[in-house]
């Protein structure tokens, strides 16, 4: 879509971001909810992880990132990384009040409808279990239902996972330190609270099962968010017509190498279903 055209249109593409490959999960929720709709993803890997980054540098990357999804005239943003909603959805919203603008958050209320033990297990970054928006949410859930939410900082995780390590004996020592307090407490649900971490699902199962707790239930909220954005396309009067919509367009500040590695090995693109922009990662602040 060329950036002097002026947003929104039906047919404009809906911009995607996240500090890496993890965005990747929701972008297939919606690709599927949403077949018609032109997608544009922006992965800022060039400056991942974002879990260990200060909220003023998460802030300044997510305004970046929007400024370059603009300009490929998207109708629609979904911030597809909980460390980046809860440190900047606030201060994007402000910048572009007239943009449709969904974050990601962990998906503590259905995981408390489906605990039988009053035990949850929330696996996230260090700074998304630190800011005030999921302690907010976290302790008054709490507060109203008496089950206990117990927060597990994943640092690594990420990294191994841009590594494209989904089941080495790096990613499995990790997750094997992170989810013994949880198998401890007799948690009998974990939340993603990162959407990186879909990616490994069934080697958190694994080693959850290694552990003694073989039926542990995921909850990841990527489906939710392809449905919120599909009710916030319709209300808004701009989803797209019945239509083959365009080569997914991603761009990246990391290794285009990796990007490709996702999009063909876990979500099965084929290579003339999307195109690959390397971005620059320096910029300069707004």
């Amino acid at each position: 879509m060329p950036a002097t055209q002026t947003p929104p249109l039906n047919n404009a593409p809906v911009g995607i971001f996240d500090s890496g490959v993890g965005g990747l999960s929701v972008l297939q929720h919606i690709r599927t909810q949403l077949p018609h709709e032109s997608l544009c993803y922006f992965a800022d890997s060039g400056f991942a992880p974002y879990g260990e980054k200060s909220e003023a540098d998460i802030m300044q990357r997510t305004l970046f990132a929007a400024r370059h999804l603009l300009q490929q005239g998207v109708k629609a943003i979904v911030v597809a990384c909980n460390t980046a909603t809860a440190a900047a959805i606030s201060t994007l919203r402000t910048h572009y009040p007239e943009l449709i603008i969904i974050g990601v958050e962990p998906g503590l209320k259905p995981a408390a409808s489906l605990t039988k033990t009053a035990c949850v297990g929330v696996l996230a970054t260090t700074s998304t279990l630190a800011s005030q928006k999921y302690q907010l949410l976290s302790d008054q859930l709490q507060q109203a239902t008496h089950i206990q939410f117990i927060r597990q900082a994943c640092p690594g995780l990420v990294t191994q996972i841009e590594l494209g390590d989904l089941d080495g004996p790096i990613t499995r020592a990790l997750l094997n330190t992170y989810l013994q307090p949880l198998t401890d407490a007799k948690a009998d649900v974990i939340v993603l609270g990162c959407t990186h971490y879909p990616f490994i699902a069934d080697t958190i199962r694994q080693v959850a099962a290694e552990q003694g707790n073989p039926a542990i239930q995921i909850v990841d909220t990527g489906l939710a968010i392809s449905r919120q954005l599909q009710r916030l396309l319709e209300q808004h009067q701009l989803q797209a017509a019945p239509q083959t919509p365009l080569p997914l367009h991603c761009m990246t500040t990391g290794s285009t190498a990796k990007l490709q590695f996702v999009l063909s090995k876990l979500l099965h693109f084929q290579p003339d279903e999307y195109q690959i922009q390397e971005i620059d990662c320096n910029f300069a602040a707004p």
